[in-house]
């Protein structure tokens, strides 16, 4: 008789680990399970999920008894091979554990969701252990809602083996079911059925005509009564009489479906488009798993060289991965892609609800999908044969996980099309400096687009210096030309940009008295004012409370607000032009579902004349009557304790700036500064990205960072500061032992927000070349670090971080 086995990483929360366990396969599952599949496996006195990743006949070398696999989730791998060993490979370049990497590449409602039951093994209990549980021998077992008295008696029994508790596992993914009729009557029944109604049975006359016309076809309930001007109970009648079935049918969560998408056809190419589309389109033909930097100025038409080259892998029987790096982004992407390749575009964002982000997952690993439009999680879909794979706005850090595993969307998509022997197009208006130091050594091909395809110059761009201009300003945050220049663009009926990249009402309260300025409770960091709510929030842990009115140190009423944030500049400017239709978007008016594309097509439709934004909104947005961008404060990402600090200011101001001119109409763009001397300020003015390139590329030649070292971050975390420091020093003294003299840590330190949530973190940084040793090390690190969450001690390793902050 045939037996097998089955590898299983196992998903337990509290002992993760990257060694497989052995299961028995039950008899009626021989040939049933394969590698990919989830299964349900019992793991000490709990049952959790598990990935299979291998299959075996060969009984294994071991003195106990093998335990059975209790429950297979699927009739077929949710993860093909690929996937699982693209898997292997991020465990153990991010230094995660397996079951953080397969789960991951799965849509959340294909996660498993735990319960926990306490069930009694002894009947000696006492009174107050049987008022708890009743005339019932097991209960839920929730920590969070039982009292401090019941769950000391439950831990009594626990710890004198008088009770026991049992971990329950369900699958959360479901498909949306709805119910459709079919007519069961040939016409011949049809027509006996008509003779045998009363004269006056008008809607049964209406009924047997409207399945006359359906035949046997299968319809939806609602398009059936839609069609047919009949009621749900006049179909329920119709079934009794034996004239239709009623069954329940699958249908998809459609996100899309309520959208008017405009068909658009190929457009003609500049010069330089079809050089980059003609190179991209020969990797496609000859299997090249080749890295692009498509680099082109904001306006040059990169998406079209992106539409034209996902339509050559189509047209090859292939499929086409896009990337783009945030929400924000994606309703005018989805809309362009959507439009040249209607509903063969699948969609997979943060935005979509659980039940919509499975129903695309399934479209795309069922092949109903070829091409699919998503931020960073998109990366892992489970598209198979891929033609092209293209990450728009490459450099933007929210390709970066900031959670186990710690992966660089970059790095994936890379290493998807070396297996799929694809093309990979990085795509920017200003490539990350490690991205463009690679195209300049010839590890990336360097394509170029440096004119906007309308012919148009890049907007002008001029700096307003705020040291100068508060002296005169109408209001805090607009200074007199930035007022002006917005009100010469509302009089000639265009529209406005503006930039502003913090949220809130203020930055902080403070008492001019004392000064004391209100933190947070949980974190080391200042409350932020919010007019619209009234109250003060914790931008990191969420804590909120009222505004108050005197200062809670010395009492004195002299407490005012400092800084300033989107919803103060909101009001701001409705004082200052009462006339203008203001559209807000930031995290605070963008937490509904679908509130971006709503906001985005409020604005395109001009139902609004300004759009005022945190940096959500300085890239990707193609209005053609934006002829005026203003930046509020330049300096907000500057004054960052970060190596990249400069970058990402250059980064912003240009991507925002070309937000402007972008059809007929001629742009122009003003930036607001305390600091208009900085090189980045200076020469994002210009968009002179390739100086900017050979200055910044010097400082950090100079300064040790990335592109020229490799960096790694360990954090420590937990809710004793003593304990969190202990132990990165500890770790700090172990990596002095392992590394060469060549290698420098920084730290450790206390982060710059050292208290979140109650949580205190240290880090420390070790920057390198080439460390032999260091990998090992910090796989140990990672495996060992399982004791110490036990502790309350959580340790992360970063490999490339984006930022130390």
């Amino acid at each position: 008789m045939i037996k097998q086995f089955a590898e299983v990483i196992v998903d337990v929360p509290a002992m993760q680990t990257n060694q497989p366990y052995t299961y028995s396969i039950p008899t009626e599952l021989i040939n049933q399970v394969f590698p990919g599949m989830r299964v349900i496996v019992p793991f000490g006195n709990r049952k959790v999920l598990g990935f299979a990743i291998n299959i075996s006949e060969k009984e294994p070398d071991v003195s106990f008894a093998l335990k059975d696999i209790e429950e297979v989730l699927d009739l077929t791998p949710v993860l093909n091979t690929e996937l699982l060993q693209l898997a292997n490979w991020l465990a153990q370049w991010t230094f995660s554990f397996k079951i953080s990497c397969l789960q991951v590449m799965l849509p959340a409602a294909m996660r498993a969701s735990y319960s926990k039951t306490i069930k009694l093994t002894s009947t000696e209990i006492s009174p107050a252990v049987q008022k708890l549980f009743g005339d019932k021998n097991e209960i839920p077992f929730d920590t969070k809602t039982l009292t401090a008295s019941a769950f000391k008696e439950l831990s009594k029994l626990k710890r004198a083996n008088q009770a026991e508790v049992l971990y329950q596992v369900r699958d959360r993914a479901k498909a949306k079911k709805v119910t459709a009729i079919q007519g069961c009557l040939s016409s011949d029944q049809l027509a006996s059925a008509r003779e045998t109604l009363r004269a006056n049975a008008a809607k049964s006359f209406q009924m047997l005509d409207y399945l006359t016309t359906l035949g046997l076809e299968q319809v939806t309930l609602k398009k059936a009564m839609q069609d047919s001007d009949l009621s749900a109970a006049q179909f329920t009648s119709a079934e009794k009489k034996g004239w239709l079935v009623k069954t329940k049918v699958e249908k998809y969560r459609d996100p899309y479906r309520e959208a008017v998408i405009e068909q658009s056809q190929p457009k003609q190419l500049k010069p330089a488009q079809l050089t980059a589309v003609e190179r991209i389109n020969q990797a496609i033909t000859d299997h090249q798993k080749s890295v692009f930097l498509l680099q082109g100025v904001t306006g040059s038409g990169k998406t079209e060289v992106y539409l034209q080259t996902i339509a050559t892998a189509l047209e090859k029987g292939q499929t086409a991965l896009m990337l783009v790096p945030e929400i924000s982004l994606t309703p005018q992407m989805v809309r362009r892609v959507k439009g040249r390749f209607g509903s063969r575009v699948a969609v997979l964002h943060s935005g979509l609800s659980e039940g919509e982000k499975y129903d695309e997952w399934r479209r795309i690993e069922r092949h109903e999908a070829q091409v699919v439009v998503g931020a960073r999680s998109a990366v892992f879909a489970p598209l198979e044969d891929i033609g092209i794979i293209i990450m728009d706005e490459e450099h933007e850090t929210s390709y970066k996980q900031e959670d186990m595993p710690e992966y660089n969307a970059r790095d994936v998509a890379i290493k998807r099309g070396e297996w799929h022997n694809c093309p990979v197009v990085l795509g920017s208006a200003t490539p990350s400096l490690e991205s463009r130091a690679r195209a300049q050594k010839g590890v990336y091909e360097w394509l170029r687009l440096d004119e906007r395809i309308n012919g148009q110059p890049l907007p002008e761009v001029n700096l307003v210096d705020m040291r100068q201009a508060l002296k005169t300003a109408p209001a805090l945050d607009i200074s007199a030309p930035l007022l002006s220049a917005i009100e010469q663009r509302l009089a000639q009926n265009e529209q406005v940009v503006l930039m502003l990249n913090r949220r809130g009402y203020s930055s902080f309260l403070m008492c001019r008295e004392c000064g004391f300025v209100l933190k947070c409770p949980n974190c080391d960091i200042s409350l932020t004012l919010h007019m619209d709510s009234r109250s003060m929030k914790c931008h990191y842990c969420g804590h909120e409370e009222a505004i108050p009115r005197t200062c809670p140190s010395c009492q004195s009423k002299k407490i005012r607000y400092y800084g300033t944030g989107t919803e103060k500049v909101e009001k701001e400017l409705q004082e200052l032009l009462p006339t203008a239709k203001i559209l807000r978007m930031d995290v605070d008016t963008t937490r509904r579902k679908g509130a971006h594309a709503k906001i985005l097509q409020q604005f395109g439709s001009k139902e609004a004349n300004i759009l005022l934004g945190t940096q959500m909104i300085a890239k990707g947005l193609d209005f053609p009557d934006v002829t005026l961008v203003g930046v509020l404060n330049a300096d907000t990402s500057l004054s960052l304790p970060n190596f990249r600090s400069a970058e990402r200011t250059f980064q912003l101001l240009t991507q925002v700036s070309g937000r402007a001119g972008r059809a007929e109409k001629t742009g122009e763009v003003l930036i607001q500064t305390f600091n208009p001397e900085h090189y980045a300020i200076q020469l994002a003015k210009n968009q002179n990205y390739e100086k900017f390139f050979g200055i910044e590329m010097n400082m950090r030649h100079r300064g040790g960072y990335p592109p020229y070292f490799f960096t790694t971050q360990i954090v420590v975390s937990g809710g004793s500061e003593a304990a969190v420091a202990k132990k990165i020093f500890g770790i700090n003294g172990q990596l002095q032992k392992v590394l060469s003299p060549q290698a420098v840590i920084l730290g450790p330190t206390p982060k710059p927000i050292m208290r979140i949530n109650n949580q205190f973190y240290y880090q420390l940084v070790i920057k390198y070349k080439k460390e032999p040793k260091l990998e090992q090390f910090l796989e140990e690190l990672l495996l060992s670090s399982q004791k110490d969450a036990a502790r309350n001690l959580k340790v992360k390793i970063d490999r490339d971080p984006v930022d130390f902050v």
